[in-house]
């Protein structure tokens, strides 16, 4: 089971993190005196903010104190957009009968919703505070999109929490992780789709652009020096190539099957995003938020955990790869417009410096959101001088989001420990959490615990002020 709910399509991919099943009677919670609200055992509160945005809460007769604030993922512009109080039902019900309080806002937009998402989880514990009470402990936690805001959350308002778990998380922040699907999608505009009128900045028509992403994909994924240029594309995103999570990862020589990967991840998962949801970005933004202006692609592939697969399939296919990476670097360069940049610096990057503990999960083969924005988060926090508040693990599996409830919970554990005595201790220790999450039985664990020891390489294109 995934912990995100996709749905692709032609220009879809929904909401990143699956929507809470909602338990027990559904009621407006606008001045329910909490003693009522919980004599009756599980109840289920609703409402409405000013701004459009509804909020949903769940609590049992028998809360322990601890509130669970959850941030749900990226909606696509048109799709629907409940709140969500938890990633999966599972992991909800077992919250649940542990006594913990769920909460959870839809946002009052869909989209890069950062700017609304921050105030809206804001009121959303606000409005816990007046219907149910005042928690003695707030984890803030999400998937995806849902794993930034939460991110955001602690750095913007510190005050409100005791820790937080970050799932998944756009934790590279909004203009490294912009700039480096901007990097990916150049490369496939200049060698890929030169003269095919494809646009990688100000979309005009987000839908034609993906139909036509989509056929220059296809063409090159039909030839070797095609499967070769997909390849280096994908390197400069460092798009792993494994997608299937109920598959094994191929061998680490077998490129043939990792490009065929990445194809996959490119047309169904990452295109979308650059090649038509960047359009709803801009809008938001005021215009383009990302350049190339002064990247060394050359440099760039030399760090990216797909350099060896792009060497070969190069070699393969007869092609010089240092005349392609010259091309790249000899390219027009795309700059970016200063007050977009401004909004998503705003909307957001972070500073690492943390007042509560984090845990932060990822899983190794994720193509949506790389696991190299975890070494990005670890290095803004090294140098916030808060390390001691941080730890990081890593499930090694394909797929974005795809935690089992057991691995969730296993985390959410060790989380609850440092909270609860202070000290990580082993709690974060791989070969611990599998131990924790087998112990939770066949029913909490749909595929096999997968903690791993793992350090990623290097985020390609880390946000300093100083470069632009």
């Amino acid at each position: 089971m995934r912990a995100k709910r996709m749905m692709i399509g032609r220009i879809a991919v929904a909401r990143i993190c699956a929507v809470a099943v909602a338990l027990g009677v559904a009621v407006v919670g606008v001045g329910v005196r909490p003693a009522q609200a919980l004599a009756g055992g599980p109840v289920t509160l609703t409402g409405t903010f000013k701004d459009g945005a509804t909020y949903l809460i769940q609590v049992l007769a028998a809360w322990n104190g601890t509130l669970v604030l959850y941030s749900h993922g990226y909606v696509t512009p048109g799709s629907p957009n409940p709140a969500a109080d938890v990633g999966d039902p599972l992991t909800g019900q077992w919250l649940l009968n542990n006594g913990y309080a769920l909460a959870g806002s839809s946002y009052a937009t869909t989209g890069w919703a950062i700017k609304e998402a921050i105030p809206d989880q804001i009121r959303t514990l606000n409005m816990f505070d007046r219907l149910v009470g005042r928690p003695h402990r707030t984890i803030a936690w999400g998937h995806s999109l849902g794993g930034m805001i939460t991110a955001g959350l602690i750095q913007d308002a510190p005050g409100r929490f005791t820790a937080a778990l970050p799932m998944c998380g756009v934790l590279a922040g909004g203009i490294g992780t912009w700039n480096v699907a901007l990097d990916s999608a150049f490369a496939v505009q200049q060698l890929l789709g030169p003269g095919s009128g494809l646009q990688v900045v100000n979309i005009t028509n987000p839908t034609a652009n993906l139909t036509l992403a989509e056929g220059v994909f296809a063409a090159a994924q039909s030839t070797p020096q095609g499967r070769a240029r997909i390849a280096l594309a994908s390197a400069m995103g460092d798009i792993p190539g494994w997608f299937d999570p109920a598959s094994p990862a191929p061998a680490p020589t077998d490129y043939v099957s990792q490009e065929a990967n990445q194809f996959l991840w490119e047309t169904q998962v990452d295109g979308p995003f650059a090649f038509a949801f960047r359009a709803e970005l801009e809008a938001r933004a005021g215009g383009n938020p990302s350049w190339t202006r002064g990247v060394d692609f050359a440099s760039n592939l030399s760090r990216s955990a797909d350099l060896p697969e792009v060497q070969a399939l190069y070699t393969a296919a007869g092609l010089n790869l240092n005349n392609d990476l010259a091309a790249l670097n000899a390219a027009a360069p795309i700059t970016a417009n200063p007050g977009a940049v401004a909004y998503l610096k705003h909307n957001i990057v972070f500073n690492g410096d943390l007042a509560q503990p984090v845990l932060t999960l990822h899983t190794t083969g994720d193509g949506l959101v790389v696991n190299e924005g975890e070494a990005t988060y670890r290095s803004v926090v090294q140098d916030a001088g808060t390390s001691q508040l941080l730890r990081q693990d890593f499930v090694s599996r394909a797929g974005h989001c795809t935690f089992t409830p057991a691995e969730t919970i296993a985390a959410f554990q060790a989380l609850i420990h440092r909270v609860d005595t202070g000290r990580w201790d082993d709690s974060t220790n791989p070969r611990i959490l599998n131990a924790a999450a087998a112990a939770l039985g066949p029913a909490y664990n749909v595929a096999p615990p997968s903690y791993v020891d793992f350090t990623p390489t290097p985020f390609l294109r880390p946000y300093d002020l100083g470069a632009h």
